[in-house]
């Protein structure tokens, strides 16, 4: 391809959209590393949408194949998929499912993360606000990979080492067993990928989670806050190198990488806010 024709087409990617072009959307704005749009549903629903990628190509509306919808806050099939149905609900003034799902046979493909962030004036932030971001792949149980939240009236973000469907739910679970299932997480998900890893990596990122929940466990939030962060670093040296970091439509690629390091950024800010309430 010539450079003119590659000017073109990257010229053209970065075009804002002026009408909606997929289910749920308006004003789409795709950038060399990001993609803007607004989601407008009947009823007055909407949201500001962005998905900002650390390093990313082929990336377009068509190739990460994002969709938004209304669903009803008491579907029976939904509310399975949540992991306590008793403890966390649908956000009844945004019941929206966001999908973000790549044709297999597309081009796009990113190292590391992506970072989610959704801005509605449907729900408004408090003190203690419950609303959080969860993520669940396709057909599976939802997960909160809240990183921030804030006014505006509620914004909240978070980061994915790959993609799937999104919700703002209310989560009314305390705080220490929420802890420790992002903890389980985080160990799960080492376990499922230490044969893609030297094991001197392995046992480095080990070390530093078993310090965490030590610490943890010894009424030290802040000092587990500490440990995850190290545990991070560590996981973002080593990627690419000796730590698989790439996600692309084929699904044939495990970014080990930007899910650990999602997983320790949703535990982080559950020790961030644990450790607030201790002050």
């Amino acid at each position: 391809m010539n450079r003119g024709l590659v000017a073109l087409v990257a010229f053209s990617l970065s075009l804002p959209y002026s009408r909606a072009q997929a289910q749920g959307l308006a004003n789409v704005e795709v950038s060399s590393d990001s993609i803007r749009a607004t989601i407008a549903l009947p009823g007055g629903i909407g949201a500001d949408l962005e998905i900002v990628f650390e390093d990313v190509f082929g990336l377009s509306l068509s190739a990460i194949g994002l969709s938004a919808h209304l669903v009803a806050p008491t579907d029976p099939s939904l509310l399975a998929r949540l992991p306590n149905p008793q403890s966390v609900s649908l956000a009844g003034a945004f019941p929206v499912l966001v999908r973000v799902d790549p044709p297999s046979l597309g081009p796009l493909s990113f190292r590391g993360i992506a970072a989610i962030s959704l801005h509605t004036n449907n729900l408004n932030f408090t003190a203690g606000c419950p609303l959080r971001l969860f993520k669940a792949p396709a057909g599976g149980t939802f997960q909160d990979i809240t990183e921030s939240i804030g006014m505006g009236s509620y914004r909240a973000g978070g980061t994915t080492g790959g993609f799937s469907e999104l919700l703002i739910v209310s989560d009314l679970r305390a705080i220490d067993p929420l802890i420790l299932d992002k903890f389980g997480r985080l160990q799960e998900l080492l376990d499922a990928t230490t044969a893609l890893m030297p094991d001197s990596v392995v046992l480095q990122l080990q070390d530093r989670l078993d310090a965490a929940l030590a610490a943890y466990s010894g009424g030290a939030p802040l000092a587990a806050l500490a440990e995850i962060e190290a545990f991070s670093g560590e996981v973002r040296q080593y990627s690419g190198s000796y730590i698989p970091d790439v996600w692309r439509s084929a699904r044939d690629l495990p970014n080990v990488a930007g899910e650990l390091r999602a997983a320790a950024g949703t535990l982080r800010f559950s020790l961030n806010l644990k450790a607030s309430s201790a002050l």
